[in-house]
């Protein structure tokens, strides 16, 4: 079986200590490519201008993750200008350029060691990619970005003018830039109508990325609320005011009333998406933090509100430009919350506020565990292929059936007959399968020579008297169910250096047995 060769080839390899850190390969035939993360995947670093500019990551960290939030990442929404701006007015936030933008979406807390691949974000992704001929600064770059803020941001989307240029609002509001600049656009797990349970729980409380005894180490479901309740970013989420859901996304509430005789009742409301904003307010109309001594209230933001509203517009009318690829990968196949209840019968909500101390009950439909499948494939673009993928909505980004898909349309793949919609190959015929057979063997031969450069200088007195070396291995592998049985030897013969040079020279031959 090649397998076994494959196996000695290495093993000569190691011993002659060949083997040496192998120069990526790269392609110079692909387009660049420009990798934008979601919500809360990119580092963010907090400046402190009043201490020579020094840099301190916030975002993500693990140790002290709860204080740092509360005091360098809570903001403030200015109606005026369309950013969250930090309370504390002696910081800054920004996001690292190291690695051409990569540093940023790579892996999020890069001093982990312990578990670091729950801090992975586009990690996998960017070590496949350079497998297939990118390279990093001249066809691959990053755009991590301040997650707190809008999508339509100016300051953000002039940053992402100077990159490769993209996502939906820049396509909308500067589509002739768009065109020139981008050739393919692919969505991965992107939310185009919302995530609505998920962000309705998000407003009443909070969001954790981690479960159980963990986020005694990470930053609190509370901690999260405040900071959340005044970003942009997060009002964009909410579920489209506009889309015609297959079914309608409500929060419900079991509440206990007194009727006009002074008795309890208790019953189910639903709330419209439209519906829900007044709940919204009313359950957060009391609530405030302290920061610096001083009670800051946080109550749902009607002005965030109306700047989602015009993002929501912008992207309705955003179209593909003729000269644009766009294709949609989403995710599927797992419990996604869609709609939220608070209370239950036996235990209604007297009061709206109580809301923030509550956990919901979810009705989930199909999606990634965030974005429902019926809003990530409701891009309303004209599309190339639209393809759900099974995976969960961070995960989807390390998952080989993404990698063969996003190789075959970034054309790095060179089999012209795989179909990502249908996810098949075209496998050779019986016939050329058949051809390196013999008997009902298969035999693969191979032949294989090195040269070994080494600095040593040649004793020729020695050398004359000196004959090669020649040694022979064999290795077999029982069969089973699985595999069939096979023998593989291989002959090495050492030739005495000369002027420096060493010739080795490796015969092998394998013979399987036709399963």
């Amino acid at each position: 079986m090649a397998m076994l060769v494959e196996e000695i080839v290495r093993s000569v390899e190691l011993w002659l200590r060949m083997i040496k850190k192998p120069q990526p390969y790269v392609d110079p035939n692909l387009d660049p490519v420009l990798l934008v993360p979601g919500i809360a995947g990119s580092i963010l670093k907090a400046v402190d201008k009043e201490n020579g500019d020094k840099e301190e990551r916030v975002w993500i960290r693990i140790l002290a993750a709860d204080y740092t939030c509360r005091t360098k990442l809570w903001s403030r929404f200015d109606p005026q200008t369309g950013r969250s701006v930090t309370l504390d007015p002696k910081k800054n936030i920004v996001v690292p350029e190291d690695r051409y933008g990569l540093h940023a979406i790579d892996v999020l807390d890069p001093d982990m060691i312990i578990g670091r691949e729950c801090v992975y974000y586009f990690h996998d992704m960017i070590v496949e990619m350079i497998k297939w001929g990118f390279q990093e600064g001249k066809t691959l770059f990053g755009f991590g970005y301040d997650f707190r803020q809008s999508n339509r941001l100016p300051e953000t989307l002039e940053r992402l003018a100077k990159k490769v240029r993209g996502i939906k609002c820049f396509m909308s509001l500067h589509s002739d830039i768009f065109e020139k600049y981008v050739k393919n656009w692919i969505a991965i797990a992107a939310p185009f109508r919302g995530a609505p349970g998920y962000i309705t729980s998000t407003f009443l409380n909070g969001m954790s990325f981690v479960e159980g005894w963990e986020q005694n180490f990470f930053i609190s479901k509370w901690s999260m609320h405040q900071l959340l309740i005044e970003c942009p970013s997060i009002y964009e989420l909410m579920a489209c005011p506009h889309f015609h859901w297959q079914h309608l996304p409500v929060l419900e509430i079991w509440r206990e009333k007194q009727d006009s005789d002074g008795n309890s009742q208790i019953i189910l409301e639903s709330y419209s998406p439209e519906e829900s904003i007044q709940i919204f307010k009313d359950a957060l109309s009391s609530n405030t933090v302290i920061y610096d001594g001083e009670d800051i209230p946080l109550p749902f933001n009607l002005d965030i509100l109306k700047w989602a509203d015009k993002t929501h517009k912008v992207l309705s009318h955003a179209k593909v430009p003729p000269g644009v690829k766009f294709y949609n990968v989403y995710g599927i196949n797992l419990e996604t919350p869609h709609s939220a209840c608070y209370g239950s019968a036996e235990v209604p909500i007297t009061d709206l506020p109580e809301l923030q101390c509550c956990e919901p009950q979810y009705t989930c439909v199909d999606g990634d565990g965030t974005v429902p499948a019926e809003s990530a494939k409701a891009d309303g673009l004209n599309a190339e292929a639209r393809v759900g993928v099974p995976g969960e909505h961070r995960g989807i980004l390390s998952d080989h059936h993404l990698f063969r898909i996003l190789k075959h349309w970034l054309k790095a793949d060179s089999d012209p007959f795989y179909n990502p919609i249908n996810d098949y190959v075209i496998l050779p015929t019986a016939f050329e399968l058949e051809r390196h057979k013999e008997s009902g063997l298969q035999f693969t031969s191979l032949k294989e020579e090195w040269e070994v450069i080494s600095e040593e200088q040649d004793d020729h007195d020695d050398m004359v008297n000196r004959k090669p070396f020649v040694s022979s291995i064999c290795i077999s592998q029982a069969g089973d169910d699985q595999t069939s049985p096979a023998e593989a030897c291989a002959t090495v013969t050492v030739h005495p250096q000369n002027e420096g040079k060493q010739h080795v020279e490796l015969s092998a031959v394998s013979v399987s047995v036709d399963a």
